[in-house]
């Protein structure tokens, strides 16, 4: 069947997500939602609302590897266990606090009760490609194989917009059902497919960063662009999108690898030319990747001095992997104040290697996660942050509950310079949040149920497990900008309610109420 948005939205109506993406006649979301309905533009969530749950979010780095009591974890977290949410009409978090000394302020606004679940900051996904999304668990023995066999063919499809506009849609639906609300995400070399996902995520008010990517060698000629074109091009489409709503572009050649020097220090002029924009590649994923950067660039003395010499390295790059960074290299990572996106699942699924967050940690590098799908095995963050512990614990370093929470909520924000707009759920910030149910999973209430019997059930113990054995599963709802997105059948209904398009014409697959 030819690839379009009708035989994608049809295949995922059909049981993908366990049919927790569309809904029947008359299945309505849950709780009272107040006196409205949304209508075709979702006109209907655009009134002040009030939610309430146990609202739990990090306001600062937690210590590594602390044993904080809950008194001190005051100075950098927050959590009110039956608080309340209060999102202006705008979108933004205008009041937060707990539900009995906040709601009273508010006696006309309609309040969603979510109590018994988690009230938190949207997940920040800092590397994934969007158009690898069909090929996730494709069975690859290493990087470069994995790239030539898998990546690069289905990637050469995103070069028609009904394609790239079908695929962008579904990668927005796994995210939202994982509770992402903001993406780095790379894109193809054709600069449609960037154009596609921005349209996409505009749809849903959504923050997404994003660009074609550029490559001038080694890759299939029908992928390849020009140092020229890709600057041509990337040009083209800041202009058109570029600070457009919650549209941010990435300037994103693939790696080294795929671009002439030539190709990376245009890309580094143009960053030069737009410095709001951000800086998007791999760096130092593969030892066979470092063996090839040494024979096509001999006189440069490590992969990231390559980089350098570009313009490439500044404090809004994002450097996926960085599994074999030397110790200089760190040390220059951290100068640039650059982020390294962690990327546990696809390091291992691609036998990779181990990213030591401890060591950049001492380095002072800052350090974001990110799915990588489809070299990642999941779109889920929780899934993510299970791989995070596992591959940093067989290294000595068993990261904390709190600690994971900041790399993929406030950490990423900081990093990618999104801190007072995302990544928090303090008053002035956008209104991005998921809702978590942490006993969805009868292990996890087996779990919780011991622990209260012992003693040991507090609020690092919940979050530790949620992280731990976590996935869609646990997300009941994801909001962004204090509309609603996405509602699983598990806990409220089956219900994905429409983004606001000028046509007021519904995406097919959503059902309006």
């Amino acid at each position: 069947m030819p690839l379009t948005r009708r035989s994608l939205t049809q295949f995922m109506a059909a049981g993908i997500g366990g049919g927790l993406l569309t809904a029947g006649p008359g299945v309505r979301a849950g709780h009272d939602l107040g006196d409205r309905h949304p209508d075709r533009n979702g006109a209907g969530f655009r009134g002040p609302r009030m939610y309430r749950g146990w609202i739990l979010y990090v306001v600062d780095t937690p210590p590594s590897g602390a044993d904080d009591t809950e008194a001190d974890q005051q100075r950098w977290l927050r959590q009110y266990r039956d608080g309340v949410l209060v999102v202006s009409t705008d979108g933004h978090i205008a009041d937060v606090g707990n539900y009995h000394e906040v709601a009273p302020r508010y006696p006309d606004i309609p309040c969603r009760d979510y109590r018994g679940m988690l009230i938190m900051p949207g997940f920040i996904d800092s590397h994934v490609h969007y158009v690898q999304t069909q090929i996730i668990a494709s069975y690859g023995r290493t990087l470069l194989e994995w790239l030539n066999e898998f990546a690069f063919p289905v990637e050469e499809q995103f070069s028609a917009p009904q394609a790239a506009a079908a695929v962008a849609d579904i990668f927005l639906r796994y995210l939202f059902q994982n509770g992402t609300t903001t993406s780095v995400t790379f894109a193809a070399t054709y600069p449609v497919s960037a154009s596609a996902l921005f349209e996409a995520a505009s749809a849903y008010d959504m923050r997404i960063i994003t660009g074609k990517t550029w490559m001038d060698r080694n890759a299939p000629p029908q992928l390849l662009d020009t140092p020229e074109s890709a600057y041509r091009d990337s040009r083209e489409l800041i202009r058109r999108w570029h600070g457009k709503g919650r549209n941010l572009y990435a300037i994103t050649p693939r790696f080294a690898i795929t671009s002439t020097f030539e190709q990376l220090r245009l890309a580094g002029i143009l960053h030069a030319e737009y410095p709001s924009t951000y800086i998007h590649t791999h760096l130092s994923e593969t030892r066979a990747e470092l063996a090839l950067v040494r024979e096509l660039f001999p006189g440069f003395r490590d992969y990231l001095a390559v980089y350098e010499a570009a313009g490439l390295v500044t404090e809004r790059s994002v450097l996926a992997h960085g599994v074999y960074l030397s110790g200089s290299e760190l040390s220059r990572v951290s100068a640039a104040r650059s982020t390294i996106a962690h990327c546990p699942t696809s390091n291992l699924f691609l036998a990779s290697g181990l990213y030591d967050l401890q060591r950049a940690n001492r380095r002072g590098v800052q350090t974001s996660i990110g799915t990588d799908v489809g070299g990642g095995t999941s779109f889920s963050l929780l899934r993510t942050l299970d791989e995070t512990y596992k591959s940093q614990h067989l290294q000595g370093y068993p990261v904390n509950a709190f600690e994971m929470l900041y790399l993929c909520t406030l950490g990423a924000a900081r990093h990618l310079h999104l801190a007072g707009k995302v990544g928090s759920l303090d008053i002035g910030h956008e209104a991005d949040f998921v809702v978590i149910d942490y006993l969805a999973q009868g292990i996890q209430r087996t779990r919780m149920e011991y622990l209260r019997s012992t003693g040991g059930w507090t609020t690092e113990s919940m979050l530790f497990g949620l992280e731990i054995t976590g996935d869609d599963r646990n997300v009941a709802a994801t909001y962004v900008m204090g509309r609603p997105v996405y509602a699983s059948r598990l806990h409220r209904g089956s219900h994905v309610l429409p983004p606001s398009r000028a046509s007021g014409v519904l995406p097919e697959g959503l059902v309006d109420t």
